[in-house]
């Protein structure tokens, strides 16, 4: 079964279970892929969250039992997940800029999200470069948060910003002194470790770099990187994001590999002296297993 067959499947479980309750656990079972690598193929297929997908095609459906049934806008509330009217006014008039009152009336122009389909946009002939290599165990040494996906893609980058400016940045950096590593070549480090144990929908978030037997600190927590197979992808940090979404939306669905579940994304950041922070090298690392 391809990737766009698996993730038309479950699209299609979403499409069809909009007045149910629906998770992204069993969401991502559809695509018979894990939780995490489903966010991140949704979002970087279709720039929004599955999450947010979901409350815009119930609240766009809302619209439509509005306007074609007597039913009562408490029914259509419960109906769509929302336990009270209030919250359900809340939410509609967020995506339509009306209460539900009034779209009643048919006189107001209401929004409609449109389903969407796996691939958006089949683009052909782009091409970038990777590699498959395999990366012993290592160890991270510094700073960490936990975060639900959707909410990593509203407040993640203002967090890390703020944490770069801190002293305890200026002291985790002191560390090393901006030198490579043995293992990853790289003065610092992210990385991303999905939790998917975790009632919620989150991911551990590490700011750091790679720890050694000289690299010792009780300030900062350890986090231990498995040993993998991961396939490298480089590019600047201005096109670091452009990047990851290209791999998680056409390269695994284009070339068969599978996302090494419970592995974590590791991206290397090489400053260039003297020059502007969006021309820094970057390496992704992103664990995988080989094709199905």
């Amino acid at each position: 079964m391809t990737w766009s067959q698996r993730m038309n499947l479950a699209i299609e479980y979403i499409e069809s279970n909009l007045d149910s309750v629906l998770s992204i656990e069993d969401v991502a079972k559809e695509a018979y892929c894990s939780k995490y690598h489903f966010h991140r193929m949704f979002f970087a297929s279709f720039k929004v969250t599955c999450a947010e997908y979901i409350r815009r095609r119930k609240l766009t459906m809302a619209a439509v039992d509005l306007l074609n049934t007597d039913k009562s806008i408490f029914d259509i509330a419960l109906k769509y997940g929302y336990e009270s009217p209030n919250a359900f006014t809340r939410a509609f008039r967020n995506i339509h800029g009306v209460n539900p009152s009034q779209a009643r009336s048919g006189q107001t122009a209401l929004s409609s999200y449109n389903r969407v389909f796996f691939p958006v946009e089949n683009k052909g002939g782009e091409n970038m470069n990777y590699k498959i290599v395999e990366i012993p165990e290592f160890n991270i040494i510094g700073k960490s948060k936990s975060f639900e996906f959707e909410k990593f893609v509203k407040d993640g980058p203002k967090f890390w910003k703020e944490y770069v400016a801190s002293e305890d940045y200026q002291k985790l950096y002191r560390l090393n002194d901006g030198k490579p590593s043995q293992i990853t070549n790289s003065p610092l480090l992210s990385a991303y470790f999905p939790k998917e144990n975790g009632k919620r929908d989150e991911f551990i978030d590490v700011l750091g770099i790679e720890a050694t037997s000289e690299l010792e600190s009780s300030e900062f927590e350890v986090h231990t990187v498995p040993s993998a197979t991961y396939a490298e992808f480089n590019c600047t940090y201005k096109n670091s994001m452009k990047t990851n979404r290209y791999i998680y939306g056409e390269w695994f669905s284009s070339t068969g590999y599978e996302r090494g579940r419970n592995k974590p994304d590791i991206v290397s950041y090489f400053p260039i002296p003297f020059r502007p922070m969006n021309d820094m090298c970057v390496r992704w690392w992103i664990p995988v297993i080989g094709k199905q």
